[in-house]
């Protein structure tokens, strides 16, 4: 399953989801994130959280959700939306066919420096129940079950 995960930076909770959906999809799940208007830089503490926790960051970049939907791209079977409404962001609307889902977080990347660790820690740890709710799922649910299920994630605190 191919999953984006767009956000409109791309630059914290978008990458803390590729990475944790990537790593718990354990192969089963390949997840790529983007941005409607991307900073051009992964926020540096997403990326000193994720090293903290093992994760490989070598690849991990802020980019424009247009190379998704350029020839070639691979084709996604759902899209996911990380931008906190409550925090009046707009939030990308992706085109097409894909299933799609809204799990605000959010952006710890607003935080004052001195509070990076703890937002980026409880951002990273909302977003941990969600990819684990998502990766636990049933493989034979409908595409009804599945829209509804993950509706039920977003829900999630």
């Amino acid at each position: 399953m191919n999953i984006l995960v767009l956000c409109t930076g791309n630059s914290a909770r978008s990458i803390l989801l590729e990475h944790l959906l990537n790593k718990l999809g354990a192969g089963k799940i390949t997840a790529y994130s983007a941005g409607s208007q991307p900073t051009g830089k992964v926020h540096p503490q997403s990326l000193t959280l994720l090293n903290e926790k093992g994760y490989d960051t070598s690849a991990a970049r802020s980019k424009s959700w247009d190379e998704f939907s350029a020839d070639g791209a691979p084709e996604m079977d759902l899209v996911v939306t990380v931008c906190a409404s409550a925090a009046g962001e707009t939030c990308p609307i992706w085109p097409g066919a894909p299933l799609r889902a809204h799990w605000g977080i959010e952006d710890p990347a607003s935080a004052s420096e001195s509070d990076w660790q703890e937002a980026f820690e409880t951002a990273y740890e909302k977003l941990s129940r969600k990819a684990k709710a998502f990766v636990a799922l049933p493989k034979d649910l409908s595409q009804l079950e599945l829209q509804e299920e993950l509706q039920n994630i977003g829900a999630l605190s």
